[in-house]
């Protein structure tokens, strides 16, 4: 890996003034042919005019946020601030440093643009010259793709200068930024910003006719990768280290697919898979045991899916696992019910822990009745199903993570809105109130589901949810 900065001793500029003349010349001009619109620019106006409707005397900022350096003097691989990309349509890698100021109802995107052939950063700047990482947008190419006015980065301070204190930011978003707003404003105003965050945290609730069909490629990719998974299981047990072959292959589907996974692969084996968020995938994939394979891919736009499948890893459920299995189903069936408009989003986890409960009262191992464990002063289930039974998901994999409380966890679930349900059963192999058949067993289910004015949507449908189904894919694929 070629070294992405010159800032240390051992990075000096080794052009010879012979060479800084030569390696400017002689190149063919840019294309005058604009590139087309994005995809999201037509929905983006609407988006931006509810936003400033909701602070008419404030400038708002929106940063991408910064490179992020991964060790030393290599980056990892950018992506944007959620909420800028909402706001700009701009996904994949797009635009590292660039600020969206909203301010009088009129967008400005403040970006980099790249600088001409005879400019060093041509040729000698590794983060942002053309010879290192590609050629740049032009500001002209810029306003094109998105539809909105843009100017150059250089430009923000003075522009910033001119609202005085009016200002808000994402704080989160840009460090660099965050300081030069709190220093136009003269103090740090982190209360009021919290207040710009989380209305654009709510903004993502319900999504619109094209975060939908986005939401559905992204399914569809994912589909494509869990099928890949499946395939290659055999040689997933043969190689060995298992886990990092299933993890790989889904990876290798994400980037050719869409812009890579939505959030770390889970490809839990056996016990691996009562660690909830086991992201370490350094396991064997062992006949006998269950694979819980937690995977999403995020398409080009920044929409990811979040799907959840486990399944045997020979093909065929012991009688202990599909017992286990037919619980969880029987709850995320119960859970999906429970999404229907005007439903409160606590009613779906209250519908699938219900079902757990009393699947735990009949194996003997509640200190209570399921009735007392599903009571306020209860709780004794969640040993075996410690998280929620859903999050909202969209640009980020737990989307609209900042709203209030009272509209997300205590809210109501309206048209529009994407929810998993995933509700799991997690029986560890030291847990000795567990009967000791089902020892080291867990199960999630997970599907992603559309609120409509009637019935819920399954977008992840497609992939089999019931035992049999299951084996029988899975039979199909290795054939």
């Amino acid at each position: 890996m070629i070294a992405s900065s010159d800032s240390n001793e051992n990075r000096r500029d080794p052009y010879s003034e012979a060479f800084k003349k030569f390696i400017v010349q002689d190149w063919a001009p840019y294309s005058d042919v604009l590139p087309e619109k994005l995809p999201a620019s037509d929905w983006t106006p609407a988006r931006r005019e509810k936003l400033a409707a909701e602070f008419p005397a404030s400038a708002l900022v929106i940063p991408a946020g910064p490179l992020k350096v991964r060790s030393n003097d290599t980056d990892y691989r950018f992506r944007p601030h959620s909420a800028f990309t909402y706001y700009t349509g701009l996904g994949e890698d797009r635009e590292p440093d660039a600020v969206l100021v909203i301010r009088d109802g009129e967008a400005t995107l403040f970006f980099r643009p790249r600088a001409p052939r005879t400019d060093r950063e041509f040729y000698a700047d590794s983060r942002y010259g053309e010879m290192w990482v590609g050629q740049r947008d032009s500001l002209e190419e810029m306003a094109a793709a998105i539809q909105f006015q843009c100017r150059p980065i250089a430009e923000l301070e003075d522009t910033l200068k001119e609202a005085g204190s009016e200002l808000l930011v994402i704080r989160d978003a840009d460090p660099a930024i965050t300081e030069l707003v709190d220093k136009l404003r003269g103090e740090a105003l982190p209360d009021i910003d919290a207040e710009f965050a989380r209305c654009v945290s709510e903004a993502r609730f319900q999504k619109d006719e094209f975060e939908v069909a986005e939401m559905r490629r992204a399914v569809t990719a994912t589909h494509v990768g869990f099928e890949a998974v499946v395939r290659e299981l055999p040689n997933a047990v043969k190689n060995g280290r298992g886990e990092r072959w299933v993890e790989g292959i889904f990876g290798l589907h994400a980037r050719h697919l869409g812009n890579a996974v939505g959030y770390d692969t889970i490809a839990a084996g056996g016990d691996h898979a009562n660690t909830l968020h086991w992201i370490r995938n350094d396991g064997d994939m062992v006949p006998g045991d269950l694979l819980l394979l937690d995977a999403g891919v995020e398409v080009n736009t920044l929409y990811t899916a979040d799907v959840t499948r486990t399944m045997p890893v020979n093909g065929t459920f012991t009688e202990p696992q599909r017992r286990v299995y037919e619980a969880v189903l029987a709850a995320q069936t119960a859970g999906i019910k429970a999404c229907r408009a005007g439903r409160l989003f606590a009613d779906v986890h209250l519908a699938a822990i219900t079902v757990l409960a009393h699947f735990f009262e009949e194996l003997g191992i509640l200190p209570v009745s399921a009735e007392e464990s599903l009571a306020e002063d209860g709780g004794f289930h969640r040993r075996w199903m410690v998280h929620g039974t859903s999050h909202h998901l969209g640009l980020d994999v737990h989307d609209c993570a900042q709203a209030r409380a009272e509209l997300y966890r205590g809210g109501t679930l309206r048209e529009g809105m994407i929810i998993t349900v995933e509700p799991g059963i997690y029986f560890k192999s030291t847990d000795l109130l567990v009967p000791e058949e089902y020892r080291g067993i867990a199960v999630r289910i997970e599907d992603d589901i559309l609120i409509t004015d009637g019935d819920p949507v399954n977008l992840s449908a497609s992939l089999p949810r019931e035992a049999d189904a299951v084996e029988e894919w899975m039979k199909r694929l290795q054939a």
